[in-house]
């Protein structure tokens, strides 16, 4: 009953102003004492026994799924693991890590971290932690993950069988504060463009953008292109903040306004990465805070977009924390474009299923293969400073519109990557053959380079690349890695013919040596090999070089 209280207390606190009338405050203590008596009554004379707190969360969810679809409640025991990505760092061991057939498999341990220090190795598997099997038993991912974070601080016991060596070797680790990075890539694609991919906007974002984009100047960096394709979003504050380092002074960035929190303005005040041209890449999955970022590029006439529609989520949501841990992210405004597009598609009230159909409905309707599926009536139609058409209405619309490419993906290719057998054919090879090709590539100079970089200490620049370089140029996927493909999908009873897997294997193999190069170094890496087969990506390196696409754009 208190809780309840609470619980609309805060609600109301936060939707209603200071100056309420007194007869709207009459109503909701009536609807507050409703709710009250309500759980009294089912507490105290439903004919069974009932779990109080699951109608409570119940009855808060019920409250929110008639609002809009991104108010949500999140039970105290979820709270953690929906704020880790977005927080910067997390406390635990430090490994990047596969499962391979019900094994813990590292991929390799955080440079610098706990597991590295305790002498933990790529290639290692995990069996036992502080005496507990993991591997062998059907544990979930999640169960494993919680045994192993915990405190930072505290010490924990593994069991790790290596390749070579005989029986399970005992590490003792102490957790630490195990840093969560949100850019995935930052290469050199040519001489004078640089590509940086973000995968979601969190507290370290633009710290670590500015770093990554200081080292591509320094390598010569001319142009951007910036990768939001899949970016869920995050902080509004982030997309702000990026925003504001491509932007003229005083230059509108997004406004938000709410029924109680009226309108506020972003402004840059700077624009501290000097670049000429700017092209980021969208998709149907690009969302929220990325969104913002694209807009405030867009609508100042600062860069191309090039892609698909994105998602279309235009609302503000505010944390609201509740006594017992659980939280509730409450939607207070819609967010604006610099000349007023709202970019949240339509929605109706309590249809969250029909919401979260909609990516099925474009591509139904045709919207993902044509562009002139999409159809704007003219009071979605607005112009940019320069004069560009650009539209509201639900998401962005890019500059350059790429369809989806569906036939390069064969059924078996298709079949193969929802059963996972191409995401763990490498981790199996590998087992075999990483102190080779660890040697072969240099992949200790790289990690010895890549460890002092992220210490801010010297290191020779050319030991990031080299090895990988030579392994871009000379590694082929073997013949024996396709044999262990192919053992897997029999395992998983996938039928195929000849002719079907002749026409799957480049795209198979080109898949594979990324994934190999993502094990042997870094998630970076792996962009560098799989974005040529993007053509999204492919379009976008066309825009940066089509002149009348920035004819009427800003450039620095």
């Amino acid at each position: 009953m208190k809780f309840t209280a609470i619980l609309i207390f805060l609600l109301t606190a936060i939707c209603m102003p200071l100056s309420a009338q007194f007869n709207a405050m009459q109503q909701i203590e009536k609807q507050i004492q409703k709710l009250i008596l309500t759980q009294q009554a089912i507490s105290q004379l439903y004919v069974d026994t009932v779990n109080l707190q699951k109608v409570t969360e119940d009855a808060i969810r019920g409250m929110l799924s008639e609002l809009d679809p991104h108010s949500t409640y999140t039970p105290a025991k979820d709270v953690q693991a929906l704020n880790e990505p977005l927080a910067g760092s997390f406390d635990g061991i430090g490994v990047q890590f596969n499962i391979n057939e019900d094994t813990l498999v590292v991929i390799q341990p955080v440079s610098g971290g706990p597991s590295e220090k305790a002498g933990i190795l790529a290639g290692d598997m995990i069996v036992t932690v502080n005496d507990t099997a993991i591997a062998g038993v059907k544990m979930s991912r999640e169960e494993i993950m919680k045994r192993l974070r915990g405190p930072k601080g505290t010490q924990v016991e593994l069991g790790v069988k290596r390749r070579g060596i005989d029986g399970i070797h005992k590490f003792n680790v102490i957790r630490d504060k195990i840093p969560v990075f949100t850019i995935d890539a930052a290469y050199m694609i040519d001489a004078t463009t640089g590509y940086i991919r973000i995968n979601n906007f969190g507290n370290t974002t633009n710290t670590e953008f500015i770093k990554a984009a200081t080292t591509l100047l320094a390598a010569g960096m001319k142009d951007i292109v910036i990768d939001l394709q899949g970016n869920g979003g995050g902080y509004l504050q982030t997309a702000v903040e990026l925003s504001n380092q491509f932007l003229n002074n005083n230059e509108m960035i997004v406004y938000t306004e709410g029924r109680t929190t009226g309108r506020h303005e972003y402004r840059a005040d700077r624009g501290k990465i000097h670049v000429n041209k700017v092209v980021i890449l969208v998709d149907g999955y690009t969302a929220s805070a990325a969104e913002i970022l694209s807009g405030a590029i867009q609508d100042n006439d600062r860069g191309i977009i090039v892609g698909r529609r994105t998602f279309g989520k235009g609302l503000v949501q505010r944390p609201v924390n509740l006594p017992d841990g659980s939280l509730i992210r409450l939607t207070i405004a819609h967010y604006y474009s610099p000349i007023g597009r709202c970019f949240q598609k339509p929605f109706d009230k309590g249809d969250n299923k029909k919401y979260e159909m909609d990516m099925l409905e474009r591509l139904n309707s045709g919207e993902l293969m044509h562009a002139d599926s999409i159809r704007f009536p003219d009071s979605l139609k607005y112009t940019t400073p320069r004069g560009r058409t650009v539209y509201g209405g639900g998401g962005i619309m890019p500059d350059v519109y790429v369809p989806l490419d569906t036939t390069a993906y064969t059924s078996l290719y298709r079949q193969l990557a929802a059963k996972s057998c191409i995401t763990t054919t490498p981790i199996k090879w590998l087992d075999s053959n990483r102190k080779e090709l660890a040697k072969t590539y240099d992949v200790e100079i790289y990690r010895k380079a890549r460890s002092r970089q992220q210490e801010n200490k010297s290191f020779n620049p050319e030991d990031l690349r080299a090895g990988f370089e030579r392994f871009k140029q000379e590694f082929t996927v073997p013949q024996d890695m396709i044999d262990i493909l192919l053992s897997k999908a029999k395992e998983m009873k996938i039928e195929y013919t000849d002719s079907t897997l002749q026409a799957s294997l480049p795209l198979l193999k080109a898949q594979l040596k990324a994934l190999v190069a993502r094990d042997l170094w870094s998630i970076s890496e792996y962009h560098e090999l799989i974005n040529p087969l993007n053509e999204i990506y492919q379009q976008g390196l066309r825009a940066l070089k089509d002149e009348k696409l920035f004819e009427n754009l800003q450039t620095k």
